[in-house]
């Protein structure tokens, strides 16, 4: 047994039946929807298709930040414990919260002084972040210590990649990533963005392409360009309520790249409340991020 725990937030829409199989310690972030605060419990509370259902009908998800008090109540339970902590945190550069979380590292330490508290911004979020923290958990129950886990994912973490398309861009016109006016031109000439996250750890169009179609046709022309190891780690192709194109989406994936072990998994509240429903995300460990 190690004599630190591995742990991340629910913002990397870590899969639950994972997140149980290798008992990961998991933050959950808060979203409001129709007036009442969750918790992303992955799909506990709220299943992805509720969820869902209420943004068609009209509900209009929000996010928002845990405060230090909160990462303070996850956090020493372990260090009282006697055990070290390794966090791995989804991007500070879509959110304020991971200095919240290290405000709370230097007050425990304050009060543990023996203990180990490593934060490690993964300038992901979803998916990707998900895929680090699988490949970390590997090294962690191989035995290897917490500083070189911790090295691992600083060095890999812009190898984690993802390209995201939408459904309906009124989503994204709602929070602000693109303008009204783009919105309407999009909609009208049935543009669908390619969204990625960048090397700054933010999420920025990188495309737009005719038709949902050709937009999944580029992701999978891009996912072929940046892949140079199928057998490295497991892609996993998010959907949020789409689940017969995310299907079609993998088989097309699966013929130019054959020996991908592609997972299908749920967008979780805290991007979907973005993205909106509809939206396909394939994510994966390749080359560095082109962006």
């Amino acid at each position: 047994m190690q004599d630190y725990i591995l742990m991340t937030d629910s913002d990397s829409d870590l899969p639950y039946a994972l997140k149980q199989q290798y008992d990961i310690p998991v933050v959950y972030m808060p979203y409001t929807l129709d007036g009442k605060e969750y918790f992303d419990d992955l799909g506990q509370t709220m299943d992805s298709k509720t969820f869902y259902d209420k943004m068609r009908a009209g509900a209009m998800p929000t996010t928002s930040a845990l405060n230090e008090m909160v990462y303070e109540e996850y956090f020493e339970p372990y260090l009282a414990k006697g055990q070290d902590i390794l966090f791995i945190a989804f991007s500070s550069q879509l959110s304020m919260t991971i200095n919240a979380a290290r405000a709370a590292r230097d007050a425990l330490l304050e009060k543990y002084p023996e203990r180990k508290l490593i934060i490690v911004d993964t300038l992901s979020i979803s998916a990707p972040q998900t895929i680090l923290v699988l490949k970390a958990h590997e090294l962690y129950r191989a035995g290897k210590p917490i500083e070189e886990v911790a090295q691992w994912v600083e060095d890999n973490k812009l190898r984690a990649q993802a390209f995201f398309t939408v459904d309906d861009l009124k989503y994204l016109k709602r929070g602000g990533r693109i303008s009204p006016a783009v919105s309407a031109v999009g909609t009208l000439l049935d543009l669908k963005p390619i969204l990625v996250e960048t090397l700054e750890g933010k999420l920025d169009s990188t495309a737009k392409v005719r038709g949902r179609k050709k937009a999944m046709s580029f992701i999978v022309d891009k996912a072929v360009e940046n892949i140079v190891d199928q057998k490295e780690a497991p892609a996993i192709l998010l959907h949020a309520d789409a689940r017969a194109e995310a299907e079609k989406l993998a088989d097309m994936i699966k013929v130019k790249l054959p020996d991908m072990d592609v997972r299908i998994e749920n967008i979780g509240p805290v991007i979907g409340a973005h993205t909106g429903p509809g939206a396909l995300a394939f994510c994966f460990l390749g080359k560095t991020r082109p962006q």
